[in-house]
């Protein structure tokens, strides 16, 4: 079985939107409701600042992931949501999407990677520094929830 990363486009939002509604927790911590619809995750998904795409596992659409080359803010490049369909969740289908991602980077050239963790998610912090990511500052979305920034090097 391959996994490889697929572009989401306009036509094929909607399975995003599935894959997003399949992880009603995330959505209560990021947005205080369980379910997201299309108009909600446009802005989100098909937008020119980040790269969005839906990881695939041969034919099957298993999560999307979402990132920044180079933030304006710090000139680093920042992976925004990494998630994976809740029905495919705890087969390490993560921690590959993110390996895959990693050799993206290098690719590009670029050896750092910066993410930032909602306060609230406890498993995600986890996940993350079991990949080596390291705390550096707290600071606040837009709505006002804590969120935790993390950064790795990568080579």
């Amino acid at each position: 079985m391959s996994m490889f990363f697929e572009e989401i486009k306009k036509d094929t939002l909607y399975i995003a939107v599935e894959i997003v509604n399949s992880n009603p927790e995330y959505n209560v911590f990021e947005n205080g409701k369980e379910t997201r619809n299309l108009e909600d995750l446009k802005d989100e998904f098909l937008n020119q600042n980040t790269i969005c795409s839906f990881i695939k596992l041969d034919d099957t659409y298993i999560g999307v992931i979402d990132f920044m080359l180079e933030n304006p803010n710090d000139h680093y490049p920042w992976l925004g949501l990494l998630m994976i369909h809740g029905d495919y969740q705890g087969y390490g289908f993560g921690a590959q999407a993110y390996a895959l991602y990693e050799k993206e980077m290098l690719k590009r050239g670029l050896d750092t990677v910066r993410i930032g963790v909602l306060q609230e998610n406890k498993k995600a912090q986890h996940f993350w520094e079991s990949k080596g990511f390291v705390y550096y500052k707290t600071t606040s979305s837009k709505n006002g929830c804590g969120i935790l920034c993390y950064q790795k090097s990568i080579e």
